[in-house]
């Protein structure tokens, strides 16, 4: 049976605007095995995960469980549990860290705060290198397992980073996928020379284009027009660019993105069905999921004297 990676690599299917959304993730150590529904199929307290899930209901923030690397994951019971809280705002953006010694204390945090970028004094700031979180979660879809468990342990064997796997970052068919943090940037079909490219790049606090599934801070439209726009004047600084405003609902926006020097472009996006039809996951009946196509791309303003010499 054709994996869907495999059916999504030969319709030819671009992985870009397809990261999953979050402006601030919520990550907990919980080791061992991890259902389809991790947060309440693991060896994390049903009733714990279940409230963590309906906390962050609509606030921005996602929630996920993050083991170390290694086929011995599964025998790993601590008796503390590392989180990390990160919000990916460009210009706002952050890591926190603590041990929690039962999950159940962060059912008192405030997650409409921490979606809004306000961590509240929670833990102590992270100072170590860039996150980086594999999909290896292979009860959902073993794509996730069978190609996202190598990159994790080849990631964390390779040192520099801080590696973890994780348990779900949308979009199975682009396995292996991977997050980075605090930026929030996805990215799919990830060897691990893209990967080491990409961590080195975050380590001074730049993004890689190539494999980029999109900013998690935006939704889709604007993680299209984010990207176009950084394909276009080959910015990757990760905080020269952001999103500044989304007008529209399905199928059309028009997106307002902005840069730091005062430039400024308006982006027209649509949805449109990708074809031919392909499983989204193994097993699942063919789908044609949604993609962002750019229909219009205009400079509306530019920094001062960057107009000096048009004329």
């Amino acid at each position: 049976m054709m994996t869907c990676t495999t059916a999504s690599v030969e319709c030819g299917e671009t992985v870009a605007a397809t990261a999953a959304v979050a402006r601030t993730w919520l990550f907990v150590e919980q080791p061992g095995p991890w259902g389809a529904k991790a947060l309440t199929g693991s060896r994390l307290e049903h009733a714990v995960g279940r409230e963590l899930e309906r906390l962050a209901e609509g606030t921005g923030v996602r929630v996920g469980l993050i083991r170390r690397p290694g086929r011995h994951a599964d025998l790993h019971r601590p008796t503390r549990h590392r989180v990390y809280a990160a919000h990916t705002a460009p210009g706002a953006d952050w890591i926190r860290t603590a041990e929690t010694g039962d999950p159940a204390e962060l059912t008192a945090l405030d997650f409409a705060a921490l979606g809004a970028g306000a961590h509240g004094g929670f833990g102590s700031a992270y100072d170590g290198p860039p996150l980086a979180l594999v999909c290896t979660n292979g009860t959902r879809d073993r794509c996730c397992a069978v190609l996202g468990r190598p990159l994790a342990q080849e990631l964390a064997a390779s040192g520099g980073s801080e590696v973890w796997e994780t348990t779900h970052l949308g979009g199975h068919r682009f396995a292996p996928t991977m997050l980075v943090l605090p930026y929030g940037y996805t990215y799919g079909r990830v060897d691990s020379h893209l990967a080491k490219g990409v961590l080195e790049a975050a380590r001074d606090g730049r993004m890689v284009l190539d494999g980029c599934r999109g900013r998690s801070t935006w939704e889709r439209p604007g993680q299209a027009a984010e990207l176009v726009v950084r394909a276009l004047t080959g910015e990757d600084r990760a905080g020269a660019v952001a999103v500044t405003r989304t007008e529209g609902a399905a199928p059309s926006w028009t997106v307002r993105v902005g840069h730091l020097d005062g430039r400024e472009w308006e982006v027209a996006v649509a949805q449109a069905a990708s074809l031919p039809p392909r499983p989204e996951s193994c097993g699942a009946a063919l789908g044609t999921p949604a993609r962002m196509e750019i229909t219009r791309f205009t400079e509306v303003a530019w920094a001062r004297g960057a107009d000096e010499g048009r004329h």
